[in-house]
């Protein structure tokens, strides 16, 4: 199974699902999400193939997400537009995200991550 990791690794969640990952022997790629960032592209899969609401893409706890107001402007944006502003700034993201073949998360919850990949 191809599994991607984007994380921060300054992030003490994404450090808990990496634990995580490790522990359970599961085989994986990193990549940094600041640094070598999602484009669009890849975002409209993955958002697609996740089932999730766009906004649960969003790093709505981070300064960043704050600092823009997108509380009030997310919900007036199209699909386009949102995935274009997450696309700009790895930060905006919701972290840490998996790509897995049958699926795709955004954060970490130990359950879904067991559910999806054990």
């Amino acid at each position: 199974m191809s599994v991607l990791f984007l994380w921060y690794p300054r992030c003490s969640t994404c450090q808990k699902a990496k634990k995580w990952l490790d522990e359970h022997n599961i085989v994986y790629e990193t990549r940094d999400i600041k640094e070598d960032r999602p484009n669009a592209a890849e975002l409209k899969t993955w958002y697609e193939k996740s089932g999730l609401e766009l906004k649960r893409f969003f790093n709505t706890s981070g300064m960043v997400y704050k600092s823009m107001n997108l509380k009030d402007k997310l919900p007036h944006l199209s699909e386009e537009d949102a995935l274009a502003l997450l696309a700009a700034d790895g930060m905006l993201v919701k972290r840490p995200l998996l790509i897995a073949e049958n699926g795709v998360l955004a954060g970490f919850r130990e359950a879904a991550y067991q559910e999806l990949l054990g």
